[in-house]
């Protein structure tokens, strides 16, 4: 056996890529994956190189993933031919020097999924994870909490949140996190889940967290009306009760509120943070790795929330990109509380990633041990399960003290 058979044999497959005849890697093209599955749209970046690496991000948006997609096609040839290491060079490059019109869910979620690509890449390059090109992990598994999980519930009824809680202990979940219902005057909307959050407790005693979403759906003085009445019952946060907009009036809140305040989601890059957090406006931050400015970006926004005393439990709902890409990031951040998990997918996930998609046990998910995120995705057997059906924007229901005087 010669020397370069015995390389081939010890060094991971990523490594062997082969560099241009100038001994660098270039971007030679994009590809986009669009999928609609369940209740989401979403969209998946593949960035090639003449290497044969293929580094993966993930660009998707609630109803606007053809807007994301149009963002990336002007990036694209803003990227092809150069060389994909340095992620940081080139998110300055692409936010700050390529157009003084940088801002906008639409674009920050482009450069996220770039962004994320661009690290598989160097990874995978360098046949290393993620996670250890940031200088991790600080742990190696990360506390998750089932989102959306009263998707599945047959019956919305205080007895049908409790069996519900029950079976999701035995599975060894001891966190999760639901939509409150819009519809009713606020207080009646108070009185209700306190019931179900008193069925709760019956049924699986304290060790059990629970995570309120209140989707922007209450005013100032309603919101703290409802945090007193679900006190008793130790909700793990609330999650953004008022209009994200108003970090002045989320000060408010925080300071007066029992329950913790959490909010982020749709916050991008440090700056929008940095307003957050010097307002003292939560206790803990949301934000999303795919709109949030990316890998480079997240971890710069944690770190910066944990020099104000504040926690990171990082907004996820999406992809299995998406889930991944958030757990590398985050994992080198002390400050990291929980984080999002959307657990109804993750059969399929599973499946479509040759069983590489972690797994949740005993309420945690292990960190991914291969070259960049360390998966891949069979995108061809996506698509055909899961054909791209634009979902189009609908109006949620008004929520201002005034549709109470109404009623």
């Amino acid at each position: 056996m010669n020397r370069r058979e015995l390389l081939s044999l010890a060094l991971p497959a990523a490594m062997q890529a082969q560099p241009g005849r100038d001994g660098r890697v270039k971007i030679t093209k994009f590809v986009i994956h669009k999928m609609t599955h369940r209740w989401r749209d979403l969209l998946f970046l593949e960035v090639h190189t003449d290497s044969g690496l293929i580094g993966l991000g993930e660009g998707s948006l609630a109803t606007r993933v053809d807007l994301v997609e149009t963002a990336l096609r002007w990036l694209e040839p803003n990227m092809v031919g150069l060389d994909p290491a340095g992620p940081e060079q080139h998110w300055d490059r692409n936010y700050w020097r390529l157009s003084r019109w940088r801002n906008g869910p639409d674009i920050v979620t482009a450069l996220s999924a770039l962004d994320i690509a661009l690290w598989d890449i160097e990874g995978q390059r360098l046949g290393v994870p993620v996670w250890r090109l940031l200088g991790g992990p600080l742990r190696s598994e990360t506390r998750v909490y089932f989102t959306h999980w009263n998707n599945e519930l047959p019956a919305r009824t205080p007895e049908g949140f409790a069996d519900r809680a029950a079976k999701s202990k035995a599975e060894g979940w001891n966190a999760v996190k639901w939509p409150v219902a819009r519809g009713d005057v606020e207080p009646a909307r108070a009185r209700e889940i306190a019931k179900t959050l008193d069925a709760i407790r019956k049924r699986v005693g304290d060790d059990f967290d629970f995570g309120l979403e209140l989707y922007e759906s209450f005013s100032l003085r309603s919101a703290l009306e409802f945090a007193r009445t679900v006190a008793p019952y130790r909700p793990m946060f609330l999650e953004e009760p008022i209009w994200r907009e108003m970090p002045g009036a989320f000060a408010e809140m925080a300071a007066k509120s029992p329950v913790p305040i959490a909010t982020g989601e749709g916050l991008q890059l440090r700056h929008e943070f940095a307003h957050l957090l010097r307002v003292r406006g939560c206790q803990i931050i949301q934000p999303d790795v795919l709109h949030c400015g990316g890998i480079t970006e997240i971890r710069k926004i944690a770190h910066m929330a944990e020099v104000h005393g504040v926690e990171i439990a990082p907004h996820q709902c999406y992809g299995p990109i998406a889930h991944v890409a958030s757990l590398a990031a985050t994992t080198v951040c002390k400050n990291l509380f929980i984080q999002e998990w959307e657990a109804d997918d993750d059969a399929v996930y599973a499946e479509l990633t040759g069983g590489k998609y972690p797994r949740q046990k005993n309420g945690m998910v292990p960190l991914l041990h291969g070259p960049g995120l360390g998966l891949r995705v069979n995108f061809p057997e996506f698509a055909k399960r899961f054909p791209y059906k634009p979902r189009k924007p609908t109006a949620a229901p008004s929520f201002t003290y005034y549709d109470e005087l109404k009623k």
